[in-house]
C-alpha cells in the first residue's frame, strides 16, 4: 500500500460523493452512513478494518449515553487538538451540548468536509459556524506522512 497522505485521504473521500445514505452500510456507490464513509476510506487507504462496529440503531448514542464513537476512534486513530485539524482528519460532532458525539465527517480543507447524513447522498459541504460549534473531537488516520 502506498504512503498515506492527506491528499490521498481526501481524494478517496471525494470518490464517495454521491453514494446514497444507507444506515450501517459502507459500500462506495451503493450506500453508507457517516461511519461507513470513514470505514470505507480506511479500507481504501490503510487496509482491513481493525474492528467492525456492532449493529447500531439511529438513536444508539442517546440510548446508551456513552461516547462509543469517540472511544472507538481513540482505539484506532490519532487525537488532534480540535482547533488544529487539517485536510484528511476525521471530525466528530455533537448535535447539542451535553449529548454524545454521534456524527462523523472527513475534513477536506479548513473550511469544508465530506459526510453522509440521513436523507441525502455523501456530499462535500462548507464547515459553517453551525458545524464548528458542534465539533467535539478530531482525529488523524494513523500513519499519515504529511
Amino acid at each position: 500500500m502506498p504512503p498515506i497522505t492527506r491528499d490521498a485521504i481526501v481524494t478517496e473521500a471525494r470518490a464517495w460523493i454521491g453514494t446514497p445514505y444507507r444506515h450501517q452500510a459502507s459500500v462506495k456507490g451503493v450506500g453508507c452512513d457517516c461511519l461507513g464513509l470513514v470505514r470505507g476510506v480506511w479500507r481504501a487507504r490503510i487496509g482491513d478494518e481493525p474492528e467492525l462496529p456492532p449493529p447500531y440503531a439511529a438513536d444508539w448514542a442517546e440510548a446508551r449515553g456513552e461516547e462509543a464513537l469517540a472511544e472507538a476512534a481513540l482505539r484506532h486513530l490519532v487525537p488532534v487538538p480540535v482547533d488544529q485539524f487539517e485536510a484528511g482528519d476525521v471530525l466528530l460532532f455533537r448535535w447539542r451540548a451535553g449529548y454524545v458525539a454521534k456524527h462523523v465527517a472527513i475534513a477536506t480543507r479548513d473550511s469544508t468536509m465530506i459526510h453522509a447524513h440521513d436523507g441525502a447522498a455523501v456530499c462535500e459541504v462548507r464547515l459553517a459556524p453551525w458545524w464548528r460549534r458542534r465539533l467535539a473531537y478530531v482525529f488523524a488516520f494513523p500513519g499519515v506522512t504529511d
